[in-house]
């Protein structure tokens, strides 16, 4: 039998929930890629399949190699599928679901200001409100204590945040200038419950970088735009020591929390970057919003789907931190010791050998990625995706400037398959230090 003979078909599961234009994309490159890998004497296959909601036997085996998942958050019908599993057939899912399920934003921040990064001062504030029940009663009779939440935003100061402590895509966030309006707005808050933030004034750049297994992309930001032009279409707005920094910074929150698709969103006043916000590991994934960036995305989410799939890499269902700690108790100088945390986070995700899969196995990738998105077919996808969110009389404009932005992208990509790189550090492999 020939070292080749031995044929397997990786299969890759879809679970999605409003998506549209991502997993269309996705499944069309990989059909046009048509690929068949020599890899560990087995010729490798793929195939994908949209993951379906219904009852299961705890005991059914699972049909797929890898699960990417946009529903563990928030559906926990699949959740508790997916979970099953991981653990009864070995499944590799993006992102982990435990993690996933219980490392809100509260326990994101408590980690990343252990391990020193500069996360703003937060407080964290008991609700308003509470769910009833018959211990709650007495127990806050007798342990809760009256705080002065005025007192609390005059140690943090005026302009503070005030958003839920496990909150998401910006909902319940809110700009707090004055006392009237924090009494105002925490009395509103319910039984939410919130975490006060000191907000970073006079920032001059707003950075959201998305990690997907070892790759890191970095994106201008624009939040008070409309969503459709908040990723901004810019190539030089930090520099190549900054671009590692906020690499290092996404690696670093990755490996930890065993999130292989997240993003991180960091403010730069004074040349020091502030994380606000990066436990969002179901992060956007859609070309309205992404527009330009969005082919680039795509392909990452190919390569390292593929990568982890055809050599059968095992996930890391439970978390290690001692390493990370291991680091921060030597105390050394901040850049390095996240440029230490960050080579744990690569060392973990196979970073040296899904660098040498890919120039070995991927090197047609870029050129068919750069075909599909000037298809009719991706063209369609896109209208499709802007019918369902925007009103019939605005569909054809906003297709037209979604489509000409993705043609912008065809343009700079081009450029750089030909040795033009349009940013001083580009995105890439995670490896920019």
């Amino acid at each position: 039998m020939g070292a080749t003979d031995k044929k397997r078909t990786a299969r890759i599961g879809l679970s999605l929930g409003a998506d549209l234009c991502w997993p269309a994309c996705y499944e069309a490159i990989l059909g046009r890629l048509n690929l068949a890998l020599d890899v560990g004497g087995e010729t490798v296959r793929f195939e994908t399949d949209r993951v379906t909601v219904e009852p299961f036997d705890l005991k059914q085996p699972c049909e797929y190699d890898m699960v990417l998942d946009r529903l563990t958050h928030w559906f926990t019908t699949s959740r508790e599928w997916i979970k099953k599993a991981v653990i009864m057939d070995g499944l590799y899912v993006l992102n982990n679901p435990w993690s996933l399920q219980s490392m809100e934003k509260q326990t994101s921040y408590c980690a990343m200001m252990r391990l020193g990064l500069n996360v703003p001062e937060t407080w964290l504030v008991p609700p308003r409100e509470h769910e009833p029940g018959p211990d709650v009663q007495p127990m806050l009779s007798r342990y809760a204590r009256l705080f002065d939440l005025s007192g609390i935003a005059d140690k943090l100061g005026y302009p503070l945040y005030m958003k839920p402590y496990d909150g998401g895509a910006w909902v319940g966030v809110t700009r707090i200038s004055d006392d009237a309006t924090l009494q105002r707005t925490y009395d509103a808050s319910g039984k939410r419950v919130m975490h006060l933030q000191k907000s970073v004034e006079d920032f001059d750049l707003f950075v959201r970088t998305i990690g997907i297994g070892p790759q890191v992309e970095l994106i201008r930001y624009e939040p008070d735009k409309p969503l459709h032009a908040r990723y901004a279409v810019d190539f030089f707005f930090a520099d190549s020591d900054e671009w590692s920094l906020l690499t290092d910074q996404m690696l670093t929150i990755n490996g930890f929390f065993g999130w292989e698709f997240n993003s991180c969103e960091s403010l730069r006043r004074d040349g020091v970057f502030y994380p606000i916000d990066f436990a969002n590991a179901c992060p956007d994934f859609q070309v309205t919003s992404l527009h330009y960036h969005f082919p680039n995305l795509v392909k990452n989410m190919l390569r390292w789907s593929i990568f982890c799939t055809a050599t059968q890499r095992r996930m890391r269902p439970t978390l290690d931190w001692e390493p990370y700690f291991d680091v921060q108790r030597r105390d050394l100088p901040f850049r390095e010791r996240l440029a230490a945390y960050a080579d744990i986070t690569r060392d973990r995700m196979d970073h040296d050998r899904f660098v040498e899969f890919c120039a070995e196995h991927l090197v047609q990738l870029d050129e068919v990625t750069w075909e599909f998105f000037g298809s009719d077919e991706a063209l369609a996808i896109i209208r499709d995706k802007v019918a369902s969110l925007y009103p019939e009389h605005e569909v054809e404009r906003f297709t037209n400037h979604f489509w000409g932005l993705i043609q912008f992208w065809r343009k700079t990509e081009r450029d750089r398959m030909n040795g033009h790189e349009p940013s001083p550090a580009g995105g890439g492999d995670g490896d920019r230090r």
